[in-house]
């Protein structure tokens, strides 16, 4: 099996240089793997200390991030190596104030992995959510590089746990420890007589704790909300944006709409705005502008999501009408606020969790969202009720960082260098 997957690596490899030539993402993915090899020559010397990080793209970043913190703060002197697989994630934070080295990961073949794994010469390997690159995590083991996974999900239909996933269940010794998100994660695990596990909870959490603690004040959001009552539309799809215009052109009362789309593609930013029928302007078009005078405010950027939150009195989330599901509802809830969301979110522990207890809402036609908005617009107990909820529940859900953090740094046999 071994043999199959490289066969079918270097395949893949030629044809994501062929599709490269026709389509922008990829063009960005082939590209950005062309100079790792030379900046990691350029940027790690023999005898530097790395602490590698691994993140397939945005979400998995979040999701590390308070770990990486936590460990730079901990070691000063290792410099952090940060790889994403997908140009999503590598894009966005391939300036992030705490990695040193920030690359693209080479695709998962021998010779890349060999040539990586020589210059970088890692203390610490962390592989964040559900990354399992098979020749990566051989060779890191056979090397005796201590290797974890944090903030895992497993589930009984991963190729783990069928009959005819042995090569992958191989994978899976690979790891030093497993830090999960759920007790049904750890089950799985236990079922394949993997001990090695503790359920630390989503990273997330601690992130997103902390951003209160933060300066989120943006002149020019204050400046639109103008002290009324404000529905922000986070990372919103056009199957929401199809929904939620009917109700930002039907609803009669006054109240301020932010939308802040997930694909900023100016084709369909500007089919976004034509659709909207009260008086609208673009993020692009603000300088010079009176931006109360306007009812719906369209983000054209990205990067400044979370602050927006912090002016919501009620947020909609999107990708619930797409597969995999919903974005991130953690961000919102920490502001205390109520959150609607759409009927795909199975996939998502935090959501339905927030559902269960009532400070989320799922929608699943615009009767629905025309009930639930409406109900939360004129009624500001449940308005506040349910925003007490999403916020007391970010709180309760914080501490997987302090958990990965003592498990790792009390590993005897794994000690860092000093």
């Amino acid at each position: 099996m071994h043999l199959i997957y490289n066969i079918i690596v270097q395949i893949a490899d030629f044809i994501l240089k062929i599709i490269a030539v026709f389509h922008p993402k990829i063009k960005l993915f082939v590209a950005g793997r062309k100079s790792v090899f030379e900046i990691l020559q350029n940027k790690i010397n023999p005898g530097d200390q790395i602490i590698w990080f691994h993140a397939a793209s945005l979400g998995e970043y979040e999701q590390g991030l308070p770990v990486i913190e936590k460990i730079k703060e901990k070691y000063p002197e290792h410099k952090i190596l940060l790889s994403f697989f997908s140009p999503s994630g590598y894009e966005v934070r391939k300036n992030n104030p705490v990695a040193e080295i920030t690359i693209y990961l080479p695709l998962d073949t021998k010779k890349n992995v060999s040539r990586f794994l020589k210059l970088v010469h890692p203390e610490m390997a962390f592989f964040i959510k559900y990354e399992f690159w098979p020749n990566y995590l051989f060779e890191l083991n056979k090397l005796k590089i201590p290797t974890y996974l944090i903030s895992g999900i497993f589930r009984e239909n991963q190729i783990f746990f069928k009959w005819y996933g042995g090569f992958y269940r191989k994978v899976l010794d690979t790891f030093t420890y497993f830090f999960v998100q759920n007790e049904s994660s750890k089950k799985l695990l236990l079922k394949l007589n993997k001990t090695n596990v503790a359920v630390s909870g989503d990273t997330r959490f601690d992130r997103v704790a902390t951003i209160l603690e933060k300066d989120n004040s943006l002149d020019y959001i204050e400046e639109f909300k103008n002290n009324i009552l404000t529905i922000v539309i986070g990372s919103s799809w056009p199957k929401d944006e199809y929904l939620l215009t009917s109700f930002i052109n039907n609803y009669k009362g006054k109240i301020k709409f932010i939308i802040a789309p997930h694909n900023i593609n100016s084709d369909q930013i500007i089919a976004l705005k034509k659709s909207i029928t009260k008086k609208s302007i673009l993020f692009s078009e603000r300088s010079g502008i009176n931006l109360s005078e306007f009812d719906v405010f369209i983000i054209d950027t990205v990067g400044i999501l979370t602050k927006i939150y912090s002016y919501a009195d009620i947020a909609y989330v999107g990708g619930g009408f797409g597969h995999p599901g919903v974005h991130n509802i953690i961000e919102p809830a920490t502001f205390g606020i109520p959150i609607v969301i759409g009927p795909n979110f199975s996939h998502f522990a935090e959501a339905a969790a927030l559902i269960n207890l009532e400070g989320c809402i799922s929608i699943s036609n615009f009767n629905e969202l025309n009930d639930t908005f409406s109900n939360l617009i004129s009624n500001d107990d449940i308005r506040f009720e349910k925003g007490h909820i999403c916020s007391t529940f970010v709180q309760m859900n914080k501490g997987a960082t302090a958990i990965i953090l003592n498990q790792i740094l009390g590993e005897k046999h794994y000690t860092l260098s000093k």
